[in-house]
């Protein structure tokens, strides 16, 4: 009995000490929340990160690639890219106003893209060069501290 009751407690003390140790440090595609002069977002092998961003309005976001692959960072819909600015990747491309969240090219592995965002709402995005690969800014005029 004695035994039984010393596996239960050391048991609760290993799974607590594991949800103890997971408080402090959020996930990579979690949700965070940035200043508003601006954030970076990481594109590797793996995907972006953080795959979910919440920024006030006006925040610039850099995409930087640090993948072994090309990254064309584009509003949802693939292929079209419409969501965010309204018109289609044949109608805004080259995005010479900085309006229609799309690089309009690909950017190879060491370089960057920047967007600043000036409308609220959910951007969804993605790799325009591998469509699996995608996420979303919200953009709020009161970003919310998590």
């Amino acid at each position: 009995m004695n035994r039984n009751i010393i596996g239960i407690a050391l048991a609760l003390v290993i799974a607590a000490g594991g949800w103890y140790m997971l408080q402090g440090t959020p996930a990579a595609n979690e949700e965070t929340q940035t200043p508003a002069t601006g954030t970076t977002v990481i594109y590797s092998d793996r995907g972006f990160s953080p795959a979910s961003l919440t920024v006030p309005l006006g925040t610039t976001v850099t995409f930087i690639n640090q993948s072994s692959r090309d990254m064309w960072v584009a509003s949802a819909m693939h292929p079209a890219h419409t969501v965010y600015s309204g018109t289609s990747l044949s109608e805004h491309c080259p995005d010479t106003a900085n309006t229609a969240f799309d690089a309009c090219a690909a950017i190879t592995s060491g370089n960057s893209f920047s967007f600043t965002f000036n409308k609220e709402g959910t951007w969804k995005y993605h790799n325009h060069t591998n469509a699996t690969d995608y996420g979303s800014v919200v953009a709020t005029t009161a970003a919310s501290s998590n």
